[in-house]
């Protein structure tokens, strides 16, 4: 399947953020260790990129299905029953997305309206923390595509599988002698 631009768009920006808050991690260290010196505002800026990183993955992680879960009462289940419980979690999960996306727009239009500065780091404390609705947003989005692809009857689902995953990985190496 071919990735869209908005696909392609959400991963890059996570391997961004990932590389810039390893190398803010490195730079500091080295700075601190090598050269007796500390950038004041490497400690905040770490912890900004990593909210983004958090907020941003949450969607990326549904849409590739890597967020791990107990299924195993919903795995003994008769099909059509297992359908209408993943239908109904994945309801679930997209209110609670709603919930946390409005509390995060208002909480963010508050820090906006307050208008204070971050602490180390001379912008508004609401651009760093814009990263909480957009990223909840995101997971609607992606719960939603989820909910339409089980209601079209497509194979969606809300959990990775790590044995499917596991014995996909697995080499021949790993087998007993008597399955080769």
């Amino acid at each position: 399947m071919k990735k869209v631009w908005f696909e392609r768009l959400e991963e890059g920006l996570i391997a961004f953020l990932l590389a810039a808050m390893t190398l803010v991690t490195f730079s500091q260290v080295i700075a601190r260790y090598v050269f007796n010196y500390s950038f004041v505002w490497a400690l905040e800026l770490t912890t900004f990129l990593f909210g983004g990183l958090i907020f941003l993955g949450i969607s990326y992680g549904v849409r590739v299905g890597a967020h791990i879960g107990v299924d195993a009462l919903v795995k003994i289940l008769p099909p059509k029953l297992a359908h209408r419980v993943g239908l109904a979690a994945t309801l679930l999960c997209i209110l609670y997305s709603g919930i946390v996306f409005v509390g995060g727009w208002i909480y963010v239009s508050k820090m906006y309206d307050i208008g204070i500065l971050a602490q180390d780091i001379p912008i508004p404390q609401w651009i760093p923390r814009l990263v909480m609705p957009v990223g909840f947003g995101l997971l609607l989005l992606r719960f939603g595509q989820v909910m339409y692809n089980m209601l079209r009857g497509k194979d969606a689902a809300l959990l990775g599988d790590e044995v499917e995953d596991a014995l996909k990985y697995r080499s021949d190496e790993d087998l007993p002698t008597e399955q080769k």
